[in-house]
């Protein structure tokens, strides 16, 4: 039994602590403060009150010995109206607006608060700082002339706000914001001010506007004067460079021609040399050819000429050592040699004579008597023809048959073609009698 009394007793009473902390544990919200009271504190400046304050945070309350309170620190709006408040000069004026006041978080204002205002309400709270604003609002508008509470709002609630800080603060409240609404009076001067005003600057208005106008017209005739100016100038300008363009195209026309002309000139003077080098060309250069030319041909004759003579010398030559070596069968060799140029001579003089065939028979004593026979009978019957030959060549032909009949030839055939115009060796043959 005392097993389960014991762990009972246990659990009760830490229930009962756990309900005991929670009741005496304040949490204080944001907006607000919380003060415990029934304990002595000394503030900073030494003196002693009896409660302490938390803001923000959490505290414990010793149970029996202190009390904690609350203190919104919420925003309260107030309307402020004030009628009959005489300014500066006497003018009653009528004046409406809006402020925000809150309980004030700062020391020592926070301390007046909890002294003055703890556990007052709201509408407490709004009457209290109404009465202390509107003695504030009578005071400021009593120090400023109608226009400038009218004009000059700002500054008026600049002024408000530091006459009604320290009555505030004295209360522990603090003043937000303050916006004037409207300024009004029952005696229409704020309206002959602003008639006065609106004149005032109605005919403000239009003294600037015929200032305006005068300088606006001033200044466009200055403009039109400039824009003559500018425009004489664009045409003094555009004359200068419309003479200085003809100018640069007159300098530019001429040295157009000039160089036409010179390029003419160096055209006609490249024909010119063109034309010298084609006649050079066509006449100088095809004559130095041509003499270059015949030169060449001239040298190529004279080295044929010179290497045919020296050709017909080493002919000669070598007759002549033939004819040295040949010894007195020299001449017979000779005469047979030329007998077909002979025999040619002439049938050329005796053009009448026609020889189809020619044969010369040996006698057959054997002594080869028949061709030389032969020639001394055409050299005694025809003497006139043998002299004339000898007359015109030199060559004394019925000398040298005479002289070959001393040697024996074979028969000799000579042909002679019908026109009489050759005898050759060909034409001419030996036939022994035997054998024909």
């Amino acid at each position: 039994m005392e097993l389960i009394i014991i762990p009972a007793v246990l659990i009760v009473g830490f229930l009962t602590i756990l309900g005991i902390v929670k009741a005496n544990l304040k949490i204080c919200q944001p907006n607000e403060v919380l003060i415990f009271s029934g304990r002595n504190r000394t503030l900073a400046d030494g003196s002693t009150v009896g409660y302490r304050i938390i803001q923000g945070g959490r505290g414990f309350r010793i149970p029996i010995l202190e009390e904690v309170d609350r203190l919104v620190l919420n925003t309260i709006p107030i309307d402020l109206t004030v009628a009959n408040a005489y300014s500066k000069g006497g003018i009653p004026l009528t004046v409406r607006a809006i402020a925000n006041i809150k309980i004030s978080s700062r020391e020592p204002e926070l301390n007046n608060a909890v002294e003055r205002l703890l556990g007052k309400n709201l509408e407490e709270l709004q009457s209290l700082a109404k009465e202390t604003l509107e003695g504030n609002l009578r005071g400021v508008v009593a120090s400023l002339t109608p226009e400038e509470v009218n004009e000059d709002r700002l500054k008026f609630a600049k002024e408000l706000l530091s006459e009604a800080d320290n009555d505030l603060g004295a209360l522990g409240l603090q003043l937000d914001t303050l916006k004037i609404q409207s300024v009004e009076d029952d005696r229409g001067y704020l309206d002959a001010i602003g008639r006065q005003s609106t004149a005032a600057i109605i005919s403000s208005a239009e003294v600037i506007e015929a200032q305006k106008r005068e300088l606006s017209r001033l200044a466009e005739a200055a403009a039109d004067k400039a824009i003559v100016a500018a425009e004489n100038e664009v045409r003094i300008l555009t004359a200068t460079l419309t003479a200085k363009a003809r100018a640069e195209e007159a300098k530019i026309e001429v040295a157009a021609d000039l160089a036409r002309a010179k390029a003419q000139q160096e055209l006609a003077e490249q024909e010119i040399m063109l034309a010298e080098k084609r006649q050079h060309a066509e006449v100088v250069i095809v004559a130095e050819a041509e003499r270059r030319a015949k030169e060449e041909e001239a040298i190529g004759d004279a080295a044929r000429i010179l290497q045919n003579g020296q050709a017909e010398v080493d002919v000669l030559k070598q007759k002549l050592e033939l004819w040295k070596a040949a010894g007195p069968d020299a001449e017979r060799l000779f005469l047979i040699q030329m007998l077909p140029d002979i025999i040619k001579e002439v049938i050329k003089t005796v053009d009448n004579l026609t020889i189809d065939k020619l044969t010369v028979v040996d006698s057959g004593s054997g002594n080869g008597g028949g061709v030389p026979a032969v020639f001394s009978q055409i050299a005694g019957s025809t003497p006139a023809l043998l002299e004339s030959l000898k007359a015109s060549t030199g060559i004394d032909i019925a000398g040298m048959l005479s002289r070959a009949s001393e040697y024996r030839v074979s028969p000799i055939d000579v042909v002679a073609t019908s026109e009489g115009d050759n005898i050759s060796e060909d034409n001419v043959s030996e036939e022994d009698e035997t054998g024909a």
